[in-house]
């Protein structure tokens, strides 16, 4: 690792069997914390290049716990975090309102790292119990269309790292893998970026799949749409900027959308919006977002159609009997 670190300090970059290969190393526990927080560190001072962040995806998939979902035509929703924003979990929200308006979803998520409370985080709260057996999540997935691939259960490989991410407590590269390893390979994706770099190198990264896809990175810095600004999406059809009035929704400040500083607001928030009791800006927010993930995974042509879907599976109750159903 001591060669590897100066050579990495020296601005050189790895190819992706390379990449491929450290993460391995990794991956098997072969190197202490300090060697780990610096590999870790470098690759913040310097952008991940496409070879690199390949080569990573590819060691931590061939280290996961298989599991096949194929069956299910499941759809991820899926951000990088680390945007530093601490907005409420959108995605998570996201994610049933989607799989009420029938598309089916499997959820790739962890703990928060860079923020009070990741998609884990909530749904641990909420007494959601993490599993990695294939007969659970199918049941899941028949009974309420959804089911949760926690990270933890599925990349063993990552409890090297995992504490010393926690320690640092700001986006790595580790942030940049998370929508690229669900495990369980959906053809169905719906990424959000931190960065403009990052969605480019995703698109990049998408275009060599079968996958339906769309990568999302706000022009504001948020990993997801968060109607303050105009979006950028990157998907198999091209380029686009979208903005509020292409969902038929209205502009929102930033203030309007920021998450709870404990985990038991976080859940409050989320309970409150999936019932429909949110704020406008708060249900406007998912509503895009669903919309993105709907016209993404093909079951509408245009956004605004898509949002009305969204709106429709909240005010009905149907997005909050999914989330019960999950629960149990």
């Amino acid at each position: 690792m001591k060669e590897l670190l100066n050579r990495l300090s020296q601005y050189n970059t790895l190819s992706k069997e390379e990449a491929k290969a450290i993460f391995l190393r990794i991956g098997q526990g072969e190197f202490n914390n300090s060697e780990l927080a610096a590999f870790m560190t470098l690759f913040m001072i310097r952008p991940v290049t496409v070879e690199e962040l390949s080569g990573f995806r590819d060691g931590l998939m061939e280290l996961r716990v298989p599991i096949d979902l194929s069956a299910y035509d499941g759809m991820d929703l899926c951000g990088t975090g680390g945007d530093g924003k601490n907005t409420f979990n959108i995605s998570t929200l996201s994610a049933f309102v989607v799989a009420a308006c029938g598309q089916n979803v499997v959820k790739h998520g962890n703990y928060g790292v860079s923020s009070k409370c990741g998609s884990s985080n909530l749904l641990e709260h909420f007494g959601y119990e993490f599993t990695n057996e294939q007969s659970v999540l199918e049941k899941q997935l028949e009974g309420s269309g959804i089911c949760f691939l926690h990270a933890p259960k599925f990349h063993p490989a990552m409890r090297f790292v995992g504490p010393i991410r926690k320690e640092l407590g700001v986006k790595t590269f580790f942030n940049m893998l998370g929508p690229l390893v669900n495990p369980a390979r959906p053809k169905k994706q719906l990424a959000g970026v931190f960065s403009h770099e990052l969605a480019r190198i995703y698109s990049y990264l998408f275009q060599e799949t079968d996958t339906k896809y769309s990568v999302v990175y706000d022009l504001e810095g948020y990993d997801e749409c968060s109607l303050t600004g105009e979006t950028k999406v990157f998907s198999s059809e091209g380029e686009q900027f979208v903005k509020a009035e292409d969902f038929g929704l209205t502009k929102i400040k930033s203030e309007e959308i920021h998450g709870g500083e404990t985990i038991e607001e976080a859940a409050k928030i989320f309970t409150d919006i999936l019932k429909g009791e949110g704020t406008q800006a708060q249900h406007s927010v998912v509503y895009a977002n669903s919309a993105l993930a709907l016209k993404a995974a093909g079951k509408y042509e245009s956004l605004s159609e898509a949002k009305e879907a969204a709106k429709e599976a909240v005010e009905s109750g149907k997005a909050y009997q999914v989330f019960k159903k999950l629960l149990g």
